[in-house]
């Protein structure tokens, strides 16, 4: 029986791979931007001996991707490979238009949509190999060796290429677009459900509590606390909310104690019941 929920991530993967590729086709290739990664290697060589990025990338990837196959595992190296290969192909087959010929536009709205299209493959638990695949290798034989590190040499290594053969100014469009893209990918892998919790310490946690959980429909939990300095044993109210509630809860508390001692506190991702 064919599983839905496989078909669907396939789906995402191919839609993801798609936004990334017209990244590069709407913006980083028309204005010699290389966002890092072997990707931006390929559109390095495109504009030196114009080698299609596609088929570029797709060969860089080949002999990472055999290297790592025993890293990869079942299921993550067949999305991998699905990826990689898919990524490749839409990149010289998808033929688009420019959109802008501003280089500071094509960074900042290519890196916006390589970070959505790279953030969902992410999501789906694969990658386009690459560099990722690369760092893995690296650090296997070499433990001391961060992945973070080798990605992070990997892509100013690309950056610097562009800067010296494409000019200084591609060089550092390329990091605005490799930040950028950095930032989205992080979004979309956390998801937009942000949210705030409060750390409160009253004397009166009890009674603000019986407001939360009446008024606001929000769970509490009461921690146990003492005060270093006066030994005096308190409960502290945990409570998070979403950002649209901020404003009622602290009126709440303002109602009941305006001496309470408040903590807010992001939060990037929350899970449960509520939520």
């Amino acid at each position: 029986m064919i599983n839905r929920k496989v078909i669907n991530e396939y789906l995402l993967i191919i839609l993801g791979c798609l936004m990334t590729a017209l990244s590069f086709n709407f913006f980083f290739i028309p204005n010699e931007i290389a966002p890092g990664g072997l990707s931006g290697i390929a559109t390095v060589l495109y504009y030196l001996f114009r080698f299609p990025v596609g088929v570029t990338t797709l060969a860089l990837n080949v002999p990472l991707f055999l290297a790592g196959i025993r890293q990869l595992g079942g299921r993550f190296g067949l999305r991998t490979l699905v990826a990689t290969i898919l990524l490749s192909v839409f990149i010289d087959l998808v033929k688009v238009p420019a959109l802008t010929e501003d280089s500071l536009l094509a960074s900042i709205y290519g890196g916006f949509l390589m970070g959505i299209g790279l953030g969902i493959i992410f999501r789906m638990n694969a990658t386009t190999g690459g560099t990722d695949l690369f760092a893995k290798i690296i650090h296997q034989y070499f433990p001391s060796i961060t992945i973070a590190w080798v990605l992070f040499a990997v892509d100013f290594l690309v950056v610097l290429a562009a800067a010296v053969l494409l000019g200084p100014s591609q060089g550092l469009y390329a990091i605005v677009a490799l930040a950028l893209g950095a930032k989205v990918i992080d979004l979309v892998q956390e998801g937009l459900n942000t949210a705030k919790a409060f750390f409160v310490i009253s004397d009166h946690a009890e009674a603000i509590s019986k407001r939360i959980i009446e008024e606001m429909d929000r769970g509490v939990t009461l921690l146990d606390g003492k005060g270093a300095y006066t030994g005096n044993e308190k409960n502290v109210i945990l409570c998070v909310v979403r950002r649209t509630q901020i404003t009622q809860l602290k009126g709440i508390i303002n109602d009941i104690d305006p001496a309470a001692f408040v903590l807010v506190a992001d939060v990037r991702e929350v899970m449960g019941e509520g939520f």
